[in-house]
């Protein structure tokens, strides 16, 4: 057996109810603490990224192609939309997971007490129902009939509740255009994404065909593209790729460009859980130093007779960082119990709510993400074991004859 391993291992049952053992147990509270309060800031933040960035990427795809234009408003320039690109992706582009056409139209609802402007988007028989389930609040969605147009439309809770309009009621839309042209819809439901800005305060959900319809467009015409990429880590790569096959009059551009707006505020939080990550290594590297200190300070007359008995520094240096070793092992345990405990009654239970209007949803949201897990024990571990270095230093400058006398 290791000398050094021995020496910690005996002195650590000796310790058990004395002033060393209560010593142990800051050392062991602080890594646990500091690293379940890391797991549950670094889980809740990745839910949080991901519960956002998903909200946008299923309302509007991870890419979009559309008509070069300088026009300002909502609606695009039409163009037949089943180009090479979107009748071959499936065998020659294994990194898009689906496309799906849309178009927008600029109107307005208007019931007996209320007027209220938005914007129509048309979606085709290819929508992604499944990616959109998530952000159904109340009812379906909208059925396409087998000929013409579907009489139907989603709503957002947001104008629901503005307009006091329930599943299943008739509205009336206006449709900007000349001459003017109106229809009566029936609501089949209500979605919610609480990205009021961007989505909820505005868009109405609704038939590409009744677009095609009011534009005097064929059924192969719409106004843009929606692309969902398999790998949203290689996002950056997939557009480069397709923007390569694509006519010169097409513009491709990524929804994470035209919502820039959230995604540089998502990554702010990134950038302050990585402070937060910080601190806390910072004020448990402090603690562990200041522990070592104390160990090494109350064994000073035993590192004096291992000296005097031709120990070397080295030696007795390991039996220290052993002792520092085996205190970082139980509060890493202790502290993934404790973080990881956390997130899951969080994750089951929902026990903590937030401000649907302020942060884009009505509970804290957690991520299993297990890799930022590990790497936050790793990187605790590595750190504070290489800081455990510093305080035995101090074991190279005593004197054996002196350490002896220590009282």
């Amino acid at each position: 057996m290791n000398l050094s391993y021995f020496i910690a291992k005996r002195i650590s049952r000796e310790n058990l109810g004395g002033f060393s053992s209560t010593i142990h147990r800051i050392a062991i509270a602080s890594i646990a603490i500091g690293l379940a309060a890391s797991i549950v800031a670094f889980l809740v933040m990745k839910g949080f990224q991901e519960t956002v960035q998903n909200k946008i990427y299923s309302f509007s795809g991870h890419l979009l192609i559309s008509k070069f234009t300088m026009n300002n408003s909502p609606e695009e320039r039409p163009f037949d939309y089943p180009i090479d690109l979107y009748r071959s992706y499936k065998t020659s582009n294994p990194a898009i997971d689906h496309i799906q056409e849309y178009s927008h139209k600029s109107g307005m609802i208007k019931t007996e007490e209320e007027v209220l402007g938005v914007v129509f988007r048309g979606v085709g028989r290819s929508f992604d129902q499944k990616r959109f389930l998530e952000n159904i609040a109340e009812g379906s969605f909208i059925n396409f009939p087998d000929s013409g147009y579907s009489q139907e439309v989603m709503l957002s809770v947001n104008i629901a509740n503005k307009l006091n309009i329930k599943t299943g009621d008739d509205i009336i839309i206006h449709f900007f255009q000349n001459p003017p042209r109106f229809r009566k819809l029936r609501v089949s439901g209500l979605y919610e994404t609480n990205l009021s800005e961007y989505f909820d305060s505005k868009i109405v959900i609704g038939d590409l065909a009744l677009i095609q319809r009011l534009n005097d467009w064929p059924d192969s015409v719409a106004g843009g593209l929606q692309l969902f990429v398999r790998d949203v880590s290689q996002l950056d790569k997939t557009a480069g790729l397709i923007n390569e096959e694509m006519d010169y009059d097409f513009y491709l551009e990524k929804v994470s460009e035209k919502y820039i707006q959230v995604f540089e505020w998502l990554g702010l939080i990134s950038r302050q859980v990585n402070i937060l990550l910080g601190v806390i290594l910072t004020v448990v590297c402090v603690n562990m130093i200041s522990v070592v200190l104390i160990l090494v300070m109350e064994r000073t007359q035993m590192i004096g007779i291992l000296k005097a008995m031709g120990t070397m520094n080295r030696t007795i240096r390991s039996v220290f960082i052993f002792q520092g070793i085996r205190l970082i092992g139980i509060g890493l345990l202790i502290g993934n119990a404790i973080g990881l405990g956390i997130c899951y009654l969080q994750y089951q239970f929902k026990l903590i709510p937030l401000n649907a209007r302020d942060y884009y949803m009505s509970y804290v949201p957690i991520s299993w993400n297990w890799d930022i897990v590990l790497w936050l024990n790793g990187i605790t571990f590595l750190i504070v074991t290489l800081v455990l270095i510093l305080p035995t230093m101090l074991i190279s400058r005593i004197q054996p004859i002196q350490a002896i006398r220590f009282d």
